[in-house]
């Protein structure tokens, strides 16, 4: 059996999970509610403050979704009791960050500035501290969703392995490669 499937969730207080038509599980709390389809042949089970989840057979797919839709519900447990943040960091000289409201505005050492629209579930803040690099905090309920932002957010300019400038995740560790070697 998948290790994190079989894992029960606990249901914290403030929290409801229903379970709808066509498997769907709705997750209140306090922060928001978020929905996920589940298919129809994982069995979720609600009762004694505990959400469990069952697969008909051992079939790689049958495994492979038990363990996913378990960690998708936890997700989005969490999501909606504590909330979810993610911190990106702008590495490089000139590389700056500002925001108003959900607009982003990063000059990343193009020609010009991106102007990124982060969508309206989540919330947006910049840090510029003198002597430290720009911060990027995303936070809201749907880890999915934040970690898309952040994904996208980071490929629009990747730490590169010589110097390690670009926007990467804050504790993100980046390998450095020696550059050419000197003349004789």
């Amino acid at each position: 059996m998948s290790r994190i499937g079989k894992k029960s969730i606990a249901i914290p207080e403030g929290v409801t999970i229903t379970v709808g038509k066509d498997n769907v599980v709705t997750v209140k709390g306090k922060k928001g509610e978020l929905k996920q389809a589940i298919d129809r042949d994982i069995t979720v089970e609600v009762k004694d403050g505990h959400v469990s989840f069952g697969r008909p057979t051992d079939q790689i797919r049958h495994r492979a979704m038990h363990g996913l839709y378990r960690a998708l519900v936890a997700n989005m447990v969490k999501g909606v009791t504590d909330g979810i943040e993610r911190k990106l960091e702008l590495i490089g000289v000139g590389f700056k960050a500002s925001n108003q409201g959900n607009i982003l505005d990063l000059a990343l050492g193009y020609s010009h500035n991106i102007i990124f629209e982060v969508p309206k579930e989540l919330k947006v803040a910049t840090a510029q501290e003198k002597g430290q690099n720009p911060i990027i905090t995303l936070e809201g309920i749907d880890k999915q969703l934040i970690g898309q932002v952040a994904a996208k957010l980071r490929s629009l300019r990747k730490p590169e392995p010589y110097k390690g400038k670009g926007v990467r995740y804050v504790g993100e560790v980046v390998r450095k490669k020696a550059g050419k070697a000197a003349g004789k």
